[in-house]
């Protein structure tokens, strides 16, 4: 795991995406693997599917499977840490204004945040709540959603597959049949 430190992923991406989902930054697991949210415990993945994103719960292995659902994934930060508190405030700016551009270039119509911590550090907004944000980035609308990692014990796996539905309710995206996602913005 030492060697993955710094190593960076590649995103998930495609144009017109129902969701871009946005991570803090890869952990040494994914980056050791290349997969997004890859270590043991990450809550991600079954959180998509809990939350009606995919018809069934999706293996980091399979992340490129997620476009034809409508959904993709990116990070605020490109370099791999153990945790996320190793990166320092500017990465996170630095990544806002990254981000700006994928999100001009790919024009998903949903960004989610996942970490409200490093959003309210990123975007400059320290009162920021979890559930949708009254400013957009670039022609998306902007939600933060809590971060997933197995090391943020403030929400167990259903808290956060609620807040996924949250999202998922609040932009027409659904799963049921097994994978002809729509939206509605």
């Amino acid at each position: 795991m030492a060697e993955a430190v710094d190593r960076t992923i590649p995103d998930v991406l495609a144009p017109d995406l129902a969701v871009l989902f946005v991570g803090i930054n890869p952990g040494l697991w994914s980056a050791a693997t290349g997969w997004h949210f890859a270590r043991p415990g990450n809550r991600f993945w079954p959180a998509l599917h809990r939350g009606g994103f995919t018809p069934e719960q999706v293996h980091p292995s399979r992340q490129d499977d997620l476009p034809r659902y409508g959904l993709g994934i990116t990070n605020m930060a490109a370099r791999a840490t153990a945790r996320a508190d190793e990166l320092a405030p500017e990465e996170l700016v630095t990544g806002v204004r990254i981000l700006t551009d994928t999100v001009r270039r790919y024009r998903p119509r949903w960004v989610a945040v996942l970490g409200v911590t490093a959003y309210r550090t990123g975007f400059a907004r320290p009162k920021a709540r979890f559930g949708p944000q009254p400013e957009p980035l670039g022609d998306a609308r902007l939600w933060v959603l809590p971060n997933p990692s197995g090391l943020n014990a403030h929400f167990q796996l259903a808290d956060l597959a609620a807040e996924f539905a949250r999202l998922r309710v609040a932009t027409g995206q659904f799963a049921a049949d097994g994978g002809s996602a729509s939206s509605a913005t």
